[in-house]
């Protein structure tokens, strides 16, 4: 899972899920020169035209549909001012998933001795995209429909060409929520994928192998079947009152809680973070609430002085009081019979 290779068409998932995060649907991109280079390079395009305006919409469409590489690099430029730039937000965000073994260098996925990945990193990334839920609208469209522009005349009609989703593709999966293959001498065939299964589960699977076209869709589908098949989700919190989030870990079927380990980080601002193992590989995380010191001495500090109380109960009766008690009424009608023979004096 960590052996380093092209990335292929798979890289335009970071570019989609880098546009969702950092515009809006409504934006207006402007086609330049940058975006109208993609047409001529030899990738796919949807044909698009120097001073053409489409919306950010209309762009993640056309990139995760039919993996148009024109408006790809037109979306990076009007993110970033320029390629350069948007690649630096790719790499940042890329070691903000955890990814460690990725490079990119260019937002469509086209050969470069440079750029590369590994199915792990593509996983992770794909991970994020898929819980951005505009990502999964979009990648689970089976067509989208590009108005006339102030250009073109006439409307272009996409039809998502990633084969898992075509029902009329020996590699389609019922199950699929979306994704992008592509394939390119360097890069061999590649695929990245999620898929919704019969619980709550939506395994991430991520191909980066070095074989024909049209081989990986198949493989990704058997992937997914073992998946399901073969491993079930875990709830913690239902009996830990101190877990505020997660605790969900994916394991083996039939794999009990007590054969969990647990690594806990440092406590910051009153909580910490769980790591969960199975065996050696992590599982699950949760959010932990921290314990503080202060609290524990309160709650010893009240259990001592309810001992205490309890001790002194035990040692003392109840017969003083009622002594002092009588004693008082005696005075008390001693008092009020005063007053009445002196008022009748």
């Amino acid at each position: 899972m960590d052996q380093q290779l092209f990335p292929g068409s798979t890289v335009k998932i970071m570019t989609t899920l880098l546009a969702l995060e950092n515009s809006q649907l409504t934006d207006q991109v402007t086609m330049t020169a940058t975006g109208v280079s993609g047409v001529t390079d030899g990738g796919a395009n949807i044909s698009a035209n120097l001073d053409e305006v489409f919306t950010m919409e209309q762009c993640l469409y056309a990139i995760m549909l039919v993996s148009a590489n024109d408006i790809a690099l037109q979306v990076a430029e009007h993110l970033a001012g320029s390629v350069e730039g948007f690649v630096q937000m790719m790499n940042q965000r890329a070691a903000e998933l955890g990814c460690t073994n990725t490079v990119f260098t260019n937002p469509t996925g086209l050969s470069d001795e440079n750029q590369h990945t590994t199915a792990h990193d593509m996983a992770l990334i794909m991970q994020a995209a898929m819980e951005n839920e505009t990502f999964r609208t979009i990648a689970g469209a089976l067509s989208y429909t590009i108005s006339p522009t102030n250009i073109s005349g006439g409307e272009r009609v996409l039809t998502n060409n990633f084969s898992m989703m075509s029902a009329a593709n020996a590699a389609y999966y019922q199950n699929c929520l979306g994704g992008r293959e592509g394939y390119t001498d360097a890069s061999g065939s590649t695929l990245v994928c999620g898929a919704k299964g019969k619980t709550e589960r939506n395994p991430i699977c991520s191909l980066c192998v070095q074989g024909a076209s049209g081989t990986t869709a198949a493989e990704a589908g058997s992937l997914l079947n073992y998946g399901f098949d073969n491993f079930q989700m875990l709830s913690l919190g239902d009996t830990d009152f101190n877990m505020l989030s997660g605790g969900n870990v994916y394991v083996p079927v039939g794999t009990a809680t007590d054969s969990l380990t647990t690594k806990d980080g440092t406590p910051e601002n009153g909580q910490y973070t769980r790591q969960y193992y199975f065996g050696n590989a992590p599982v699950g995380t949760s959010v932990m609430a921290a314990v503080q010191e202060q609290d524990t001495a309160l709650t010893d500090t009240g259990e001592k002085n309810i001992e205490a109380a309890r001790n002194y109960s035990e040692k003392h009766t109840a017969v003083p009081y009622y002594v002092i008690a009588g004693a008082g009424i005696l005075l008390l009608g001693f008092l009020i019979y005063r007053i009445i023979k002196t008022a009748k004096s």
